[in-house]
């Protein structure tokens, strides 16, 4: 009896085993097909390395933007030869356009007719050119018509004349050719808020770094938390130092020991980034004078105070101006947000106002997109359609 109830619980296990093991075993490859089409590796097998994150957004792309989290661009020498002037022409369109209709009446009608040239007057005017620099203008360009009889010529005189405007003035940084116990070269970043001004901090990071300069940055914007996160992505792009404090910290205290490490590691360049403020508080513009004076007195060499504009603010740009020349002493104007709904002519107000030459502008996001300002592309920007 006992030999019996052992081969049928034999039996039974044999047939257990025969329904079971081809189901586990189905099981287990349906589970590592799973796995493989996650690229999990199977047991013993190395993992296969992540792949490469697409590459950078170049500055040349149209339409294009780099964001914070991506690798900073490179462009090549052609590139940054040409898309200056193609960004200046399809950022001032709106100004072009006036400014076309102004002289198409003047040469539909002829000199003679004070009712084109007051088109011409009213078109500079709703370009940004202002009152004072479109009367001066006009003047000299109707003198000058009179003298030449070449009415045909107009559109050429008035490009002359315009790029008399704003064709003057150094608009190097003086950051070259510093000697060693005049390092680091000293860029102060000033601007009212929402100006762009870490952005042009970032971007200027770069493209020092890009010439070979050693650059450290200080984020002396101690108000806005996130101007030091943003700092601190650009620094770490760009392979530059960030010196912070806690936020609510003295402004100057951070500059003090921006300018001490840039010392203690022999950089060139030490750009301190300041906080928005508007030009009419004065107990912060004073904020500003005190900063400066910090790094004066540790004998800092301030070569450069780089007034931040929006150049959709037009007019109200040359108080802007105004106010923070008096306070740090501005050198040189860095013009942002240069799109479809700038009006371009506040470059020629403030140049021919304040005697302050713009040395920068901002023509896209891209991490390239900070570039020299060029007269004769922006002159011809205004007056043409012609890309070349």
């Amino acid at each position: 009896m006992g030999l019996e109830v052992l081969v049928i619980a034999a039996a039974v296990l044999v047939a257990v085993a025969i329904a079971v093991i081809p189901l586990v075993a189905g099981r287990r490859r349906r589970h590592a097909a799973d796995e493989a089409s996650r690229g999990v590796p199977e047991r013993g097998q190395r993992a296969e390395e992540p792949a490469a994150p697409p590459g950078p957004v170049r500055a040349a792309d149209e339409g294009k933007d780099s964001r914070p989290d991506e690798p900073p661009a490179v462009a090549t020498a052609t590139e940054e030869v040409i898309a200056p002037r193609r960004r200046f022409r399809e950022r001032l369109g709106r100004s072009r356009a006036a400014i076309a209709q102004g002289l198409s009446g003047l040469l539909a009608r002829g000199t003679q007719d004070e009712e084109a040239w007051e088109e011409l007057e009213e078109a500079l005017l709703s370009a940004d050119v202002g009152v004072a620099t479109t009367t001066g203008l006009v003047e000299r360009l109707r003198e000058r018509e009179r003298a030449t009889r070449a009415a045909g010529g107009l559109r050429e005189l008035l490009r002359e004349e315009l790029l008399a405007e704003v064709g003057g003035g150094d608009r190097t940084l003086a950051l070259d050719l510093l000697e060693e116990d005049q390092r680091p070269g000293i860029v102060l970043i000033v601007g009212v808020n929402g100006t762009g001004k870490t952005t042009t901090v970032g971007k200027l990071a770069l493209a020092l770094a890009e010439e070979g300069k050693q650059v450290v940055l200080a984020a002396a914007d101690t108000f806005r938390a996130a101007a030091t996160e943003q700092l601190v992505i650009w620094g770490e792009r760009v392979g530059a130092p960030v010196i912070r404090h806690q936020a609510g910290a003295d402004p100057a205290a951070v500059a003090f020991d921006g300018l001490a490490s840039a010392r203690a590691r022999g950089a060139d360049v030490l750009l301190v980034d300041t906080a928005g403020r508007l030009h009419t508080k004065a107990n912060l513009m004073e904020e500003l004078r005190k900063l400066r004076r910090v790094l004066e007195r540790e004998r800092g060499n301030v070569r450069e105070v780089l007034l931040v504009l929006d150049a959709t603010t037009g007019q109200n740009g040359l108080a802007q101006a105004r106010q923070f020349t008096e306070a740090v002493g501005v050198t040189g104007l860095v013009l942002t947000k240069l799109d479809g709904t700038a009006k371009g002519g506040i470059v020629i107000a403030v140049q021919r106002e304040l005697s302050i030459p713009v040395k920068l502008v901002g023509l896209g996001e891209g991490a390239h997109d900070l570039a020299p300002f060029d007269p004769e592309a922006f002159v011809d920007a205004l007056l043409t359609d012609d890309p070349t």
